[in-house]
């Protein structure tokens, strides 16, 4: 680990010396919200949601989280146990299939516009071509090619104070667009591509968004 952070926590016996005993244990409600199937709540919260993280690592530990949306309801409750993602275009770089087949251990967490609470899953993936699922989950005409199938195994919503002290769905707190980052001026400098302009890019970013969402 890098030396610039100092005075770091790194044993079990020092979290609960440090950490455990001065902030105490978690309250009833905390320790006990955990279930281990898709009840009635967590499948409406489901339905409604247009927009889910996905975290994955690959066989050495190393992390990468990903966003997945579209309408509300896109992602499929199969049964109490298992859910189905629909793969969409994206940049091919497949960052999340690779991690999910080389460690299937992966953790959703699913939004809904102006709710603070979010919704926790952890569980296992695998990459799937079930020509069924991927019917159900064709938009416009368009299959997807594959999705990702997810056994659950913990669920659990997640209380608001994130969104609270961050003001996430409060309009009043958000940036003017003129006062946003530049992300195609950001592409353009990190990718390096010669005579690759933010100009270019931009163009390149609003065709996809266009043509190539489904």
């Amino acid at each position: 680990m890098s030396a610039v952070f100092r005075d770091v926590i790194s044993t079990e016996q020092q979290f609960m010396k440090e950490l455990r005993e001065p902030l105490g244990n978690p309250s009833s409600l905390a320790a006990n919200k955990v279930v281990h199937a898709l009840d009635r709540h967590c499948r409406e919260f489901i339905s409604k949601s247009p927009f889910l993280a996905m975290a994955t690592s690959d066989a050495n530990g190393h992390c990468d989280v990903s966003p997945r949306g579209d309408a509300p309801g896109f992602v499929l409750v199969l049964d109490d146990h298992h859910l189905f993602i629909p793969e969409r275009p994206g940049n091919r770089r497949m960052d999340s299939i690779q991690n999910i087949i080389a460690n299937p251990h992966v953790g959703l967490l699913f939004f809904i516009p102006g709710l603070g609470e979010t919704l926790r899953i952890n569980g296992k993936a695998v990459v799937c071509r079930d020509p069924e699922l991927l019917e159900k989950t064709a938009v416009s005409g368009r299959t997807p090619m594959y999705g990702i199938g997810v056994e659950v195994e913990e669920v659990y919503a997640h209380c608001a104070k994130a969104f609270i002290r961050s003001g996430l769905w409060n309009p009043d707190s958000w940036l003017a667009k003129e006062l946003l980052p530049s992300v195609p001026k950001m592409l353009a400098d990190h990718s390096k591509t010669p005579n690759s302009t933010a100009e270019e890019v931009a163009s390149q970013l609003q065709d996809s968004y266009k043509n190539r969402l489904y």
